[in-house]
């Protein structure tokens, strides 16, 4: 009896023994070209020769990446995972009721990819001759300033509206399409500031289009390591990062979680992916399920308090 038992527990492996049976779908909220796009697609050569199925990027944009963050929550076929931002992961409820989605219940973390720090600009002749100066002429400047960002609950303007609490400056909110469009209102100086992904604020810093007030991390980045830190800038306690990370449906099977876990951690840790990454403006992390979901808590009870305290609500 004992013997038919145990031919019977062989004769059934752990889904991920036999997983996967088809192509895998990568899906992303964001265009062609966007840096989660991106990320995913630097992501889905060495997946597929790993899984040895083909792995296919869909890009659905549309509210802030939460079309698509829907979809993977939804999703049944066991096939599909999730190229998503913090905001899909962290707050999306928060920020917008009517999401159709939870992402602390209907979405399982498999991964975070990679992070960068947001990089503050302004005009090119914005006041003061260093960061220190340019805070003393926000904070006299008051309301009579503006700030960009690619619209409401988005992680650069609840970092914006966090920086106001550590800073003592009170620039109003101005939402835009995205971040080209906050790009131009800067250049044309429609509005005073804005925090911008390194990778976009770097090159029009470069160009001579826009100043480089400071980056967000605590030290500074390796992605941009000629601009200061805010903390340099005597802005304490103020650390914020967007980052990209794979996920999945809260009901795909564990087993299919840790296998995916562990190879795109492996993968995003490769020297090869790694320089991709860094020269699309991220630093690699590759983490476990395990690391995400506690950045995931941790970037969720940071960014709730200021949702709470301004009120902020997208819809």
């Amino acid at each position: 009896m004992a013997s038919g038992s145990g031919a019977q527990t062989a004769a059934k492996p752990e889904p991920a023994d036999k997983w996967p049976t088809k192509p895998l779908r990568i899906i992303v909220g964001f265009g062609g070209g966007s840096s989660p796009d991106l990320v995913a697609r630097t992501l889905a050569e060495p997946l597929s020769r790993a899984l040895g199925q083909p792995v296919i990027v869909e890009n659905h944009p549309g509210a802030s990446g939460n079309i698509a963050a829907n979809l993977v929550a939804k999703a049944a076929d066991q096939h599909t995972i999730g190229m998503l931002i913090n905001g899909n992961m962290t707050i999306a409820k928060l920020v917008t009721p009517s999401t159709p989605y939870d992402p602390l219940t209907d979405l399982a973390p498999i991964s975070l990819i990679c992070t960068a720090p947001l990089l503050l600009t302004a005009h090119v002749d914005a006041p003061g001759r260093d960061a220190r100066d340019f805070f003393a002429a926000a904070r006299t400047a008051g309301n009579r300033w503006s700030y960009g960002t690619p619209g409401i609950g988005t992680v650069g303007h609840l970092a914006m509206e966090l920086l106001k609490t550590r800073s003592g400056i009170a620039p109003i909110h101005v939402p835009y399409q995205g971040n080209p469009q906050v790009i131009s209102g800067l250049i044309g100086r429609d509005i005073q500031l804005a925090l911008l992904p390194p990778g976009l604020g770097a090159a029009q810093v470069h160009a001579g289009k826009l100043r480089a007030i400071g980056v967000t991390s605590a030290t500074r980045s390796a992605l941009v390591p000629e601009f200061p830190s805010l903390e340099e800038a005597g802005i304490h306690g103020f650390q914020i990062e967007i980052w990209t990370a794979a996920a999945a449906p809260a009901t795909l099977p564990k087993p299919i979680i840790a296998r995916l876990s562990a190879l795109l951690s492996e993968i995003t840790r490769s020297p090869e992916v790694r320089q991709k990454l860094f020269q699309q403006g991220y630093q690699a992390v590759g983490t476990t399920a395990e690391g995400l979901a506690s950045r995931i808590k941790s970037d969720t009870d940071l960014l709730r308090g200021i949702i709470v305290a301004q009120g902020v609500r997208a819809e």
